[in-house]
């Protein structure tokens, strides 16, 4: 990569031992304080449930109910868009056989269910925006590629408003403009950055396909990512399912609340969709679901026999003591900040991915994140003496759903990013038309007092 990129210049190890330590020195805010001052670490009420930060139409998360006490009770899993339970809509996807992701976007962005003909033409409308502006590829991608995919879509978001003569627009009908815009076209940046990341940094094949007119987005990804276009009915259809799942997850998410704090401001849709793909790219937020299929290969090929439910117990509690694993003592895929009983995500991936990761020769896999799914919530038992339900959480099974299906563990992350883009578009246009009021909480300053010194008496 030398003769590709120029060489940057680096601080020295002694400045930046200077400089950390010089932070190190007068910086420190404590948990205990933030607890006295009654601060709402990470917007969190002490019960661990989210400030309620505003008001929507569009997705309902549930996961447990309140006593008259306040005490909260846990409850099965609900994600609700737009008023109809998520799993209704994808038992209308199986039973007739439907790609759905279109549907879902179109209910999330505007409110209501599309008749036949105004689903064709949206469907449609998406399907002439997925190839690029011209020369973008090349200039946008192939000239500036990243090791990190995540990055790359993020860039090439903020370049598209070098493509947007109407850019700073922030009506209704402009945002609609960009958003169609960014769906149609964000599964195509996201796999052309991959190719250009493999091409440059691997020295692979560079291969770039057009987009095949007629395909829903979970059939136009695969035939654009695949080097020889090939895909079967039923891989598309468990990637539109995995995509319909992510599609929205409420308000108060990190990366749509970043959407929104930025749309509040007044900015335009490629800064507030940038963000919220900046924002997922945190592993604490979008990178979940490549750590557990880490966790799951080290624990496949750790434990002598994967059916023995004791000796998965003991490893499981083992890696919460930070004994094994990666040191980390958490359990990849288990635990949400809403859903208690259960992540209805999760359960839809596990059951509807079943026969096809039989299918390919990952029942393996499966079995033994089903293994860990029942298993968890002992360990943690034995483990940390608490009595708190925790469930497993979409991304223990999403990152099988991705192996099964032959993605790169690259796309994990981004795939989400692209399902997710109705959702964030979707809040920009509530956020922007209803609440138009920047966002604005409070930091309390706990720093001390100090003089101003002149420089020659420091």
């Amino acid at each position: 990569m030398a003769d590709f990129f120029p060489e940057v210049a680096k601080l020295e190890s002694e400045d930046l031992k200077l400089l950390c330590d010089t932070f190190h020195r007068n910086n420190t805010i404590d948990v205990e304080t933030s607890e006295r001052l009654g601060v709402k670490r990470g917007l969190r009420n002490p019960d661990g449930t989210g400030v309620l930060a505003g008001l929507t139409n569009i997705c309902d998360v549930t996961g447990y109910t309140r006593n008259p006490d306040g005490s909260v009770v846990p409850a099965e899993g609900k994600l609700i868009y737009r008023g109809i339970d998520v799993e209704r809509i994808v038992e209308e996807a199986m039973q007739k056989d439907r790609f759905l992701f279109e549907e879902v976007a179109w209910l999330l962005m505007f409110g209501d269910l599309p008749n036949e003909e105004n689903l064709k033409r949206f469907s449609d409308i998406l399907d002439s925006h997925r190839e690029l502006p011209p020369g973008f590829p090349q200039t946008m991608i192939l000239n500036a590629p990243s090791p990190n995919i995540m990055n790359k879509i993020a860039r090439s978001v903020l370049s598209m408003y070098s493509y947007d003569e109407d850019a700073e627009d922030t009506s209704l009908e402009s945002i609609i403009r960009q958003s169609i815009n960014l769906i149609a076209s964000l599964p195509t940046m996201m796999i052309y950055s991959y190719i250009a990341k493999i091409h440059v940094y691997d020295h692979g094949t560079l291969y770039y396909h057009y987009p095949v007119r007629g395909l829903s987005t979970a059939e136009h990804i695969l035939s654009i990512y695949r080097q020889d276009q090939k895909y079967t009915h039923e891989e598309a259809k468990l990637l539109d399912l995995c995509m319909v799942v992510h599609a929205d997850h409420g308000g108060g998410n990190c990366s749509t609340f970043a959407d929104r704090v930025l749309s509040s401001a007044g900015t335009d849709t490629y800064s507030a969709i940038a963000a919220a793909i900046g924002c997922l790219k945190g592993p604490k937020h979008g990178g979940a679901n490549l750590k557990v299929m880490n966790q799951l290969d080290f624990i496949l090929n750790t434990v002598s026999n994967p059916d023995d439910e004791a000796e998965v117990l003991a490893l499981l509690e083992k890696i919460l003591k930070k004994e094994a694993g990666d040191g980390s003592g958490l359990i990849y895929g288990i635990g949400h900040a809403v859903y208690t009983i259960s992540d209805p995500r999760a359960q839809m991936l596990k059951n509807y991915s079943k026969d096809l990761a039989f299918e390919k020769g990952f029942g393996k896999d499966w079995k033994m994140l089903c293994m860990i799914e029942k298993l968890a919530p002992i360990a943690f038992a034995n483990v940390k003496g608490t009595t708190k339900r925790v469930c497993a959480n979409f991304d223990l099974f999403s990152g099988l759903v991705y192996r099964i299906l032959g993605i790169s563990e690259e796309l994990f992350t981004p795939m989400f990013a692209i399902a997710r883009c109705p959702g964030w578009c979707a809040h920009r246009m509530e956020e922007i038309e209803f609440a138009n009021r920047i966002i604005r909480p409070a930091y309390k300053y706990v720093g001390s007092d100090q003089e101003y010194i002149p420089i020659e008496e420091r």
